[in-house]
């Protein structure tokens, strides 16, 4: 994914404007990821220094119930902070799931491809799940009718933009046609947020081998 980005999903989660399983999601990849923790407790700092300002000009108005009000301290986001012991899956998705990676119940989606659903909207058609590949599984060709966010928890994965390892997120929408495929040294475990459904393309014979996992 682009800095941009990037950039702009911590700026959304700081500001408290994702949804749920995109919060989940982004509050994860900060804790795993020192550069991304330190740019959301910058951000942070910034909205804070601006309500107090927002404060003094309150002040300088007179109205003492506006005063009162503004005077009251903001809930300050929680940054996550990592534990010492080691865990696969940051402490925020476990928070958010209620068990750790040895509990996930998984269901076979495909030879070598395990899914578990964690939440699925049938309104919006949104669904958050964990994904785990092994080594060299390739997902099918395809397409998105919407965005997808995807971070790796373990492993690593590829496509023509690159590599993705632990902490990063890819993030694809209806522009990309992409092929992603595991790394070949360890499985893949990856964190799904989808806002739209995929759309398999490609050849035939194509899908007909990644399905099967040839």
């Amino acid at each position: 994914m682009t800095v941009a980005m990037l950039d702009a999903l911590i700026s959304e989660y700081v500001a408290g404007d994702l949804p749920e399983p995109a919060r989940v999601l982004v509050a994860s990849h900060i804790e795993m990821k020192p550069s991304s923790a330190m740019m959301a407790r910058t951000l942070e700092a910034f909205a804070g220094e601006s309500l107090e300002a927002a404060k003094t000009r309150a002040l300088v108005s007179g109205d003492r119930c506006m005063e009162n009000i503004m005077r009251s301290p903001s809930p300050a986001l929680r940054l996550v902070q990592p534990r010492e012991k080691h865990h696969v899956l940051p402490q925020a998705l476990r928070d958010h799931l209620g068990y750790d990676l040895a509990d996930v119940p998984w269901k076979t989606k495909l030879p070598g491809l395990k899914q578990h659903m964690i939440e699925h909207d049938k309104d919006d058609g949104s669904e958050m799940s964990l994904l785990w590949a092994r080594p060299g599984r390739a997902l099918p060709n395809h397409t998105h009718e919407g965005l997808e966010l995807t971070l790796v928890l373990d492993g690593d994965f590829h496509d023509h933009r690159g590599t993705f390892g632990r902490g990063d997120v890819s993030v694809a929408d209806e522009d990309l046609d992409h092929r992603p495929v595991a790394g070949m040294t360890k499985p893949c475990l990856c964190l799904s947020v989808l806002f739209a459904p995929i759309v398999l393309s490609g050849s035939k014979m194509g899908l007909l081998g990644d399905i099967l996992g040839l």
